[in-house]
């Protein structure tokens, strides 16, 4: 279950990084200087300075947002589609961690039930020390869980921080980052050709 979850989180990062190295669904003709961005679309052509663009996404704002309401910041970024992903994070690691909690105040209560009377059989037919043992359990797993949900509270206002720094990539649409074989003859062996993976900066 733990692996699980960290592979749900290190999933939720990888998603979020390749949509945000994503070329937009407008063309944008723009350098980083202080001319004007021109976006067409197929009806209209509107034309907005890069100081205008540039402020419409503040990440301290993101940050902010994202602190007081999860999610928050990901409306605040445009990113729609990040709100399952927040919230059903949140919800999942939440739900878990209250259920060991839960766990963990009836076998407390069974084991105080067994301390106190030396006749009470406990309902999961358990001894003293199976019932500790239980405790130790239920006690590690609920903190575990509640540990993992901070963890991804954090994790969804760094990436409504980051999202909103890298908005202004958005205003090159030929600006990415691409992984390719890689195929080359080898010069000090004939007849061998090294193979391998490139990264690639396209701006």
């Amino acid at each position: 279950m733990k692996s699980f979850i960290f592979l749900f989180i290190t999933c939720s990062v990888h998603s979020a990084i390749m949509a945000q190295v994503s070329p937009p669904s407008v063309v944008v003709d723009s350098t980083l200087t202080d001319d004007p961005i021109i976006s067409e679309t197929d009806s209209e052509v509107n034309v907005e300075e890069i100081e205008t663009y540039a402020d419409k996404f503040v990440p301290r704002k993101a940050s902010l947002y994202a602190a007081i309401l999860p999610g928050l910041g990901q409306i605040y970024n445009k990113k729609y589609w990040k709100l399952p992903i927040v919230y059903g994070g949140l919800i999942a690691l939440g739900a878990t961690a209250a259920f060991y909690a839960r766990e963990l105040d009836f076998i407390r209560e069974e084991l105080f039930s067994l301390l106190q009377d030396d006749t009470f059989v406990p309902p999961s037919g358990a001894n003293e020390e199976q019932l500790r043992s239980r405790v130790d359990d239920a006690r590690r797993e609920r903190d575990f869980y509640l540990i993992m949900t901070g963890v991804f509270y954090l994790l969804q206002i760094l990436d409504a921080h980051i999202d909103a720094h890298l908005k202004e990539f958005d205003l090159n649409p030929e600006l990415k980052v691409s992984v390719d074989p890689l195929l080359e003859p080898n010069r000090f062996a004939r007849k061998t050709i090294n193979t391998g993976l490139t990264f690639k900066l396209t701006f």
